[in-house]
């Protein structure tokens, strides 16, 4: 008998966190929360890990949101609905005042999950696992339950190898001979912590924020650990008092969207012609909201290595390695370059808006090295291109990080001008 034929992932709830502000993300969050954030032409961020828990068989999935959270909600209820006779549900639960006077946002992934177990079914579901709405990555988790079960462990922590540079970043863990932790701490600074939970190969194993718990294990440690967050408090805690805490190496792609860089790097790498992440394979499929728009429609235009969603009007333009989004307008002249276009929530008929810049790409414009967010308005002429390559600004309606130029929603860039 398999590890997998003695646990049943659909005995496993799925719990997703909305995460805090991303304030690294600015101006992306200013109108959403990061999960919501849109993603390779027509996704969102939380369709990554909803989608991994589909292909994975996990059914029972909730989504814990707070921050900016309404087109998170609104995306979420209108993609994950299930039919009638479907035992699939993906539920969210927001941050409210309870009648214990809790306060009225989450203090951290523990706390979420602690002030919100009431609300998990008490039924059939005999593990729990525990992932975050903001990373990029496909990943089995029936894998995961089969390495947990093996192992006899009572937590289990994805892991991944980093570099020494990047080991800072991360809670980072040293395991025994037999894959269970005996070291963790969380964004190591100081060279005696890096030596602590460096593994004798001389690697270090970077947790992934992706734990699973037996289900009585969790509610029970979360009732001794008041600790708010898992990487810097309970996870270290359950090392410290003997729990069985394993890890479960990854070696697949996975990125977390933590900045501005992170993000625009891993839209471009979707470009490619051999990308982290295969949108195309049939036996692992990305979901998102269907929106049953009609088919892009280019004339006269060059496009090299380009990822274009459904709707979109192109007329001769020049674009290259770029993403484009849902019902992108790009107009004669314009060169769209090393950039990301997030389209547009609606289309405008232009005869009806003469006062305005056209919705999108005007005539004659030139991106390159930018985002620009949804419902943008770019007027004729204008030259988004960090002309004085500045690595940090803000400006009205645009912001640089990481020496990239983001066009927040909604924004309008008067004709002629340069960012």
């Amino acid at each position: 008998m398999t590890f997998r034929q003695r646990i049943h992932v659909p005995s496993v709830l799925a719990i997703i966190l909305g995460g805090g502000r991303g304030t690294r993300l600015y101006p992306l969050v200013k109108h959403r929360c990061k999960p919501a954030v849109p993603l390779a032409t027509k996704y969102r961020l939380i369709d990554i890990p909803i989608s991994n828990c589909l292909n994975s068989e996990i059914r029972s999935i909730f989504v814990l949101t707070q921050f900016n959270s309404r087109s998170l909600n609104q995306h979420v209820m209108r993609t994950y609905q299930f039919g009638p006779l479907s035992r699939g549900t993906v539920e969210i639960i927001a941050a409210s005042q309870g009648e214990d006077g809790g306060e009225d946002w989450f203090q951290g992934t523990a706390d979420a999950v602690r002030r919100c177990l009431r609300y998990f079914p008490a039924t059939r579901l005999t593990h729990v696992l525990i992932l975050s709405g903001d990373q990029l990555y496909t990943m089995n988790f029936e894998d995961v339950v089969a390495s947990h079960e093996g192992s006899g462990a009572e937590i289990t922590v994805a892991c991944k190898e980093v570099t020494a540079e990047e080991a800072p970043r991360f809670g980072i863990m040293q395991a025994d001979g037999e894959g269970m932790i005996v070291n963790f701490v969380e964004k190591p600074q100081a060279p005696e912590d890096l030596a602590r939970v460096r593994s004798p190969s001389g690697s270090y194993w970077a947790s992934m924020g992706i734990y699973l718990f037996n289900r009585v294990v969790l509610e029970r440690i979360l009732r001794e650990c008041d600790g708010m967050d898992f990487g810097r408090d309970v996870i270290p805690y359950a090392v410290r008092s003997d729990y069985r805490v394993a890890a479960h190496a990854f070696n697949g792609y996975w990125e977390d969207i933590g900045t501005i860089g992170s993000f625009y790097a891993a839209n471009l790498n979707m470009v490619a012609a051999d990308p982290p992440i295969d949108l195309f394979d049939r036996n692992w499929g990305m979901y998102t909201r269907s929106r049953f728009l009609p088919p892009s429609r280019i004339h006269q235009s060059a496009l090299e290595s380009v990822l274009m969603a459904d709707g979109c009007r192109v007329t001769g333009a020049a674009i290259i390695r770029s993403v484009v989004g849902v019902r992108s307008v790009i107009k004669a002249g314009a060169r769209i370059e090393n950039s990301i276009l997030m389209g547009a929530d609606y289309f405008v008929p232009e005869h009806l808006e003469t006062h305005l810049p056209v919705m999108g790409i005007g005539r004659n414009v030139t991106v390159s090295r930018a985002i620009i967010d949804k419902n943008v308005r770019i007027g004729d002429g204008a030259r988004i291109v960090n002309e004085a390559q500045r690595q940090h600004a803000d400006g009205p309606g645009w912001a640089i990080r990481d020496g990239i130029v983001v066009v927040e929603k909604g924004a309008v860039i008067p004709p002629g001008a340069v960012i």
